[in-house]
């Protein structure tokens, strides 16, 4: 990974456009390396035919484009969501999944190598933090997925994957504007969805980028000495002062937020607590996506039986309305929710 070079695929158009400048080129030849980029998704710069020798040569010496590599591809038996992991060129791996539902075919996007935040039930946290991902490398891992999907095409987005997004956000929001441009991934802000543990500053952040973007939040606890023993990002920004950004985003973006609620058995799943999440939902205008624990190997935490799940989500529904009880994908391939890993060992 070449970081003092730019990276083609981590750039806006009008810096494709500047560069193209910069070399003595005529500007819609940056028009045409956006549409060998990001329409066609190639990876090298000597794949763009219909730009002169000269020109590809001297975007080998000032530039770079971002690669990878499918190091291994598996397809759920259950409900046919695929996993890749993949490989940059620096041997930084991380995992990425595809979710097929008829025509919804949404991207699972990592955004970091492994995460900082070591929230107790998730399989990422438990592997540190490696390092960020860049723009281009996001965008890469998007095009790997429409690789595999061609000629189907994305058209959602979910930020879901490894790492937390918003402890990225600069890469994280250049890759949203590409995946979102005509010139580049063409793909509606309203069909992307930013999940976060909680950033409070991010999320105020993120509500003035002027994006229809979604957001989700990982609560998963409906109190602050809860949430602070699960994620121990909640001792850095209270839920109080969280709730606070959730209603600014709301307000600012026009859209409503959805919040991420892990059942854990015996731990979060009591009518009790269904029902102060009923009450933060009513108060934030808030769906609830509910979420059966994805089991990880050495975490002592485990689902709540179907019964237990069935009078949460009752309650929880008698002041929240809009309860989604998602039934987890890629089970068998460990692509679930808190489950995508890479350990040292893989090969």
């Amino acid at each position: 990974m070449k970081d003092h070079i730019p990276d083609l695929k981590g750039m806006l158009l009008s810096e494709l456009e500047e560069l193209i400048a910069e070399l003595g080129q005529p500007r819609y030849r940056a028009d045409q390396m956006a549409g060998w980029l990001f329409s066609k998704g190639v990876q090298d710069v000597s794949e763009m035919k219909n730009l002169p020798n000269e020109l590809k040569a001297a975007l080998d010496s000032k530039a770079t484009t971002a690669r990878s590599k499918v190091v291994r591809a598996e397809r759920s038996a259950i409900d046919d969501t695929e996993k890749l992991l993949l490989e940059y060129p620096d041997g930084a791996r991380i995992e990425a999944v595809i979710l097929t539902d008829d025509e919804r075919h949404t991207g699972c996007i990592s955004t970091q190598v492994g995460c900082r935040f070591g929230c107790r039930f998730c399989a990422t946290g438990a592997m540190g933090f490696k390092r960020n991902l860049t723009p281009g490398e996001i965008v890469e891992q998007i095009l790997q997925l429409q690789r595999r999907l061609s000629p189907v095409r994305l058209n959602n987005l979910v930020f879901m994957g490894m790492g937390e997004p918003l402890d990225n956000y600069i890469a994280l929001m250049r890759a949203i504007r590409i995946a979102n441009a005509p010139w580049g991934l063409a793909i509606g802000a309203r069909r992307m969805t930013v999940s976060t543990v909680g950033i409070v500053p991010g999320i105020r952040q993120l509500a003035g980028e002027g994006l229809q973007i979604n957001l989700a939040i990982s609560l998963n606890a409906p109190t602050q000495k809860l949430r602070a023993h699960l994620m121990p990002i909640a001792k850095r920004y209270p839920l109080g002062e969280l709730l606070d950004a959730l209603k600014y985003f709301t307000k600012t973006v026009g859209r409503l937020i959805t919040i991420e609620y892990v059942l854990l058995k015996g731990v979060n799943d009591s009518l009790e607590m269904a029902t102060m999440l009923g009450r933060i939902a009513e108060d934030l205008l808030a769906k609830v996506n509910l979420i059966g624990y994805n089991e990880v190997e050495g975490v002592a935490y485990a689902p709540p039986d179907d019964e237990s799940f069935a009078r949460f989500a009752a309650r929880l529904k008698q002041q929240c309305p809009t309860v989604v009880q998602r039934v987890s994908r890629g089970g068998d391939i460990a692509a679930g929710c808190g489950q995508l890993c890479v350990l040292p060992d893989v090969k």
